[in-house]
């Protein structure tokens, strides 16, 4: 693990625990819940043997950025995602309400250390591990994580085309 990794805690950390993420699959959209540790309930989309990271590079350390700055940031974000050939969807992380959610890309072919490496060259707190047996948060700027379990129903989609406050 990189060794300038700060040991605090993300400021945000409790609120990202309880966040949702909607992934627009091929066919549906899918909401993702965080759960009690243990809870697997419904179909996990990826590969077999692969975890599904989530990451945005909206409101980068943790401060609200403009709307036009956000799409600047995540056309970034997606053009590196390109260029690594990763296999990706539109997703879109908030809060349960809809009071609040981010612009983010569900990217399949990462390592935890590579989605971490990610989202802090985006300014990011944190970023989402999914696997077919738990949801993990993974802190950007040191080796912190909180797992849980996952739910998943199918959803409206919210507009990915921008990030909201």
């Amino acid at each position: 693990m990189d060794d300038t990794r700060a040991s605090a805690t993300p400021q945000n950390w409790a609120g990202y625990q309880q966040a949702v993420v909607d992934i627009r699959l091929a066919d549906r959209t899918v909401r993702v819940v965080p759960g009690p540790q243990g809870t697997a309930e419904g179909h996990f989309p990826g590969p077999a043997g692969h975890t599904i990271h989530v990451i945005t590079a909206c409101n980068p350390f943790g401060r609200r950025a403009s709307v036009e700055d956000n799409r600047r940031a995540q056309e970034l974000l997606f053009r590196e995602i390109g260029r690594r050939r990763l296999v990706w969807w539109p997703a879109a992380g908030g809060t349960v309400c809809g009071a609040h959610f981010e612009e983010s890309a569900a990217i399949v072919g990462l390592s935890d250390a590579e989605a971490r490496e990610l989202g802090l060259h985006f300014g990011q707190d944190a970023v989402f591990a999914w696997t077919p047996d738990a949801w993990r948060l993974l802190s950007c700027s040191s080796d912190e994580t909180a797992v849980s379990g996952w739910t998943m129903s199918t959803q409206q989609p919210r507009d990915p085309g921008s990030c909201h406050t």
